[in-house]
């Protein structure tokens, strides 16, 4: 058995949602170790050159990162296999044009133009609240994100509005009874409803009711709802 961590992939073996053609090639771009999984990715180079349509061959899209004018969360990137996940925000200087990564209902990447004024922040789902060293609070978010001294009412599965400029939290909003959410694993990935109910069950999985278009949908796990703050991100479910 070969040895250390795998450096290619092909392109049959590739996630379906990045849509590439059977017949275009034997391998895809491998995402580098980032704060995105493999399965639950876009490689920067497929952003560039499928869904932009800015560069043809991927030593095109080389030329055009080299250039220094794409940054993902305001940060420049190069590297064109970089995993761009859910709620990043892409920023083309060349182009002044700000994009934020969000599933369609089919539960495919789409990206979603957004304004210069709502590039400036994201947003974060929490995944655990701990104290570190010392007795230092500190939460992590979906995107690998570790945010010391977080306001005490943040909780698990609550969602944060991060300001990607001054690098702190401007607003949080409660995985609660009434909020708009997102499914963001499994058969549903991509739906958007109001959840209803929450069912928890010691020891087991806990069991949301998600109302979607008039219709209840169920799912198992809390792991894979992602809160939407309403009065923010309405449009962007639409």
């Amino acid at each position: 058995m070969p040895r250390g961590p795998k450096k290619h992939l092909k392109r049959l073996h590739a996630p379906k949602h990045w849509m590439l053609d059977k017949l275009g090639g034997v391998f895809a771009p491998r995402p580098s170790a980032g704060p995105h999984k493999l399965r639950e990715c876009l490689p920067l180079g497929i952003i560039i050159r499928n869904r932009l349509k800015y560069a043809l061959t991927c030593r095109e899209v080389t030329q055009v990162l080299m250039q220094r004018t794409v940054s993902i969360d305001g940060q420049v990137r190069t590297d064109s296999t970089y995993p761009a996940g859910f709620m990043d925000v892409l920023s083309i200087d060349r182009t002044n044009e700000q994009f934020r990564l969000l599933y369609n209902v089919k539960g495919k990447f789409t990206l979603h133009k957004i304004t210069p004024e709502e590039a400036q922040y994201k947003l974060c789902k929490v995944k655990r609240v701990q104290l570190g060293p010392k007795g230092i609070p500190f939460i992590s978010t979906h995107d690998g994100r570790t945010i010391r001294y977080p306001h005490p009412d943040i909780k698990e599965n609550d969602t944060i509005k991060f300001n990607l400029k001054t690098k702190k939290i401007e607003d949080n909003i409660k995985f609660g009874v009434g909020n708009l959410v997102m499914i963001t694993g499994g058969h549903n990935l991509g739906r958007v409803g109001i959840l209803k109910t929450i069912e928890k069950h010691p020891g087991s999985h806990t069991i949301i009711h998600v109302e979607v278009s008039s219709v209840f949908s169920l799912w198992r796990g809390d792991d894979n709802f992602f809160p939407h703050m309403i009065d923010y991100d309405m449009e962007y479910c639409k």
